[in-house]
C-alpha cells in the first residue's frame, strides 16, 4: 500500500501532481473483483486547500478482459476522469460519490483502491470481444425486451381497415 499512499500532512497548499504506471503489481494488490489485469498510466492531481482536498484523476489504458461469448482474452481501451474532494471532518466515511470525509490528523491517503474503483467503472457490463461487436449491435433493438405502450390518440390515428368502420356501424 505505500506505493499509493500520498504523505497529504506534509503537503503545501498548492497543488501537487503524482504519475503511476498501473501493472501487476497494482492489480495483484487491488484487482480481486471485476478486473484482475491491465495497463495504464494514471496521473493524479491532489488541490490541497485549508479545508479540504481536491483530487482529479486522468486514467487512461487498457484493461485485459476476457470475451462473455468466446472465452478470449482482448484489450479493452480506457480512458477517464474522475475527481473527488476529500474534505476534513470528524471521522472518516463517504458522503457521496464524488465527496469523502477524512480526519483533520489523517497522515497518508491511499489513493490506489480510487484508481481502482474509477478503472472498474469504466469497465463494460457486457464484456464482448471487438470481433463479435457487429453481432452484438445487429441484436440490440432498441425495443427487445420492452412493454411497447401505444396510446389511444396514437391507435386512433392509425389507419383502420373499412371492414371495421362497418361493423362498428352494426354495433351501435
Amino acid at each position: 500500500m505505500g506505493e499509493f499512499s500520498v504523505n497529504i500532512i506534509g503537503l503545501s497548499i498548492k497543488a501537487h501532481e503524482f504519475n503511476y504506471q498501473l501493472g501487476k503489481s497494482f492489480f495483484k494488490e487491488f484487482g480481486k473483483d471485476l478486473l484482475e489485469a491491465g495497463e495504464f498510466d494514471a496521473r493524479v492531481v491532489l488541490d490541497k486547500h485549508e479545508t479540504f482536498i481536491e483530487g482529479t484523476f486522468h486514467i487512461s489504458g487498457k484493461a485485459k478482459l476476457i470475451c462473455d461469448r468466446s472465452l478470449e482474452p482482448f484489450d479493452y481501451p480506457i480512458k477517464t476522469v474522475q475527481k473527488m474532494v476529500f474534505k476534513y471532518g470528524e471521522a472518516e466515511m463517504e458522503m457521496t460519490d464524488e465527496i469523502m470525509i477524512i480526519p483533520q490528523d489523517k497522515a497518508t491517503l491511499n489513493i490506489g483502491q480510487f484508481m481502482y474503483e474509477y478503472i472498474a467503472l469504466a469497465l463494460p457490463m457486457k464484456r464482448i470481444h471487438p470481433k463479435f461487436q457487429d453481432d452484438e449491435d445487429d441484436e440490440d433493438d432498441e425495443t427487445e425486451g420492452k412493454i411497447i405502450y401505444t396510446s389511444q390518440e396514437e391507435k386512433s390515428n392509425e389507419a383502420v381497415d373499412p371492414r371495421w368502420e362497418v361493423l362498428k356501424k352494426l354495433k351501435k
